[in-house]
């Protein structure tokens, strides 16, 4: 399966669960998501042209959120009196997010009809908020054992913040952990790192719902971005700061001395330099206390080396520079390699729970590496 219908196959499930069928209105039975959405792309090209010539015909000027480079500003938002109708943007061949229809997506082929009643994700955020509340659903990709999705919600004023569902035991698990810790990390004097506010945190639905505050990392056709570009780097000192000031966290006051706090994911696209000279960091789902200094340079690093090579050569590489990325921590050479060892292998531990293993089985990537090194470990 491609990765367009991997991801049009899992919007399939989470519209209706955001947008549940029994709440629309209307033609359209949006409990038909997965005909209008994940049919072939042979019958998606042959039909869709002559339905949005339909829909032009139809005169469908009205506006909404329009979720693009076209269309105005977020800020700008109109009633759409069908309130319940999509876009696949940039394009059901290349899905990448859902958001409420706009006049101009006519040429972007035919409508998605969702649940547009009383009882929505958008309806429940603008009872929490006390405002109206629009939402873009992202398209995840396929295949990742902590795939859950991710909206962003917008008011008349534009972006509030990004939102994270907990739709499956393991996502709920996670969605509801991550609450916890940003709340603590909240109480916490830092002056490197800048997570996250928690602006909402409860369940809706069965469904954990988890709204966070939009960190500045940059701005995407007049709005935030929620991620930064995949080219950006970290400065290396503003990235040890943070590593540094991470390590020392101690959430329950002054347990675990001599070990170390991590974020977890400490990746380049959960980064990014802010504008005040700090680091902004996104997703603690994974933060943990006990581990050796470093784990978070050494996860920053190998999943760097990820992009360029096949992760046998990636993990080789990470236990090779371990000297180097640890030294800042006054950590020496012997025992760098050794914490290098033990975080690849906490890191095949994490995939074996999460029964999803994205490098491969283990005793292709992982124990060639550190097999030489049992005797030390």
């Amino acid at each position: 399966m491609s990765d367009a219908a991997d991801r049009l196959a899992y919007l399939d499930e989470v519209l209706p669960l955001l947008f549940p069928p029994g709440s629309g209105a209307g033609t359209g039975a949006p409990g038909s998501v997965r005909g209008s959405i994940a049919g072939s792309a042979r019958r998606f090209i042959r039909r869709g042209t002559r339905e949005s010539a339909r829909e032009g015909v139809r005169g469908d000027t009205r506006g909404g959120v329009s979720g693009g480079t076209r269309g105005g500003t977020w800020g700008n938002i109109r009633e759409d009196t069908r309130g319940d109708a999509r876009t696949v943007l940039p394009h059901r061949l290349v899905p990448r997010r859902v958001v409420p229809r706009a006049w101009w997506h006519i040429t972007l082929g035919r409508r998605l009809l969702v649940g547009g009643g009383p009882d929505t994700i958008e309806t429940h955020l603008s009872d929490v908020l006390g405002r109206r509340v629009r939402v873009v659903v992202h398209v995840r990709p396929a295949r990742r054992a902590n795939r859950k999705p991710i909206l962003e919600a917008y008011d008349e004023s534009g972006l509030v913040g990004f939102v994270k569902i907990g739709d499956s035991p393991r996502a709920r698990r996670l969605v509801r952990y991550e609450g916890e810790v940003l709340r603590m990390l909240a109480d916490q004097p830092l002056k490197v790192v800048v997570p996250p506010d928690v602006l909402y945190h409860g369940e809706w639905r069965g469904l954990e719902v988890l709204l966070l505050s939009p960190l500045p990392a940059g701005r995407r056709h007049g709005r935030l971005r929620e991620r930064p570009r995949s080219s950006s780097r970290v400065p290396a000192r503003l990235l040890t700061s943070a590593v540094r000031e991470i390590a020392a966290i101690r959430p329950y006051g002054g347990e675990g001395i001599g070990e170390a706090a991590w974020h977890g994911d400490l990746t380049p696209w959960n980064i990014a330099a802010g504008p005040d000279g700090r680091l902004l960091v996104w997703d603690w789902e994974r933060f943990a206390v006990g581990v050796p200094l470093g784990f978070d340079a050494l996860h920053h690093y190998f999943h760097r080396a990820l992009r360029r090579m096949p992760p046998e050569v990636a993990a080789r590489s990470c236990l090779a520079q371990a000297g180097g990325l640890l030294e800042p921590f006054g950590v020496d050479a012997a025992q760098a390699r050794r914490t290098a060892a033990h975080y690849l292998v906490t890191l095949a531990e994490r995939h074996r729970r999460d029964g999803h293993e994205p490098l491969g089985p283990p005793a292709v990537w992982l124990n060639p590496v550190v097999d030489p090194l049992e005797c030390l470990l």
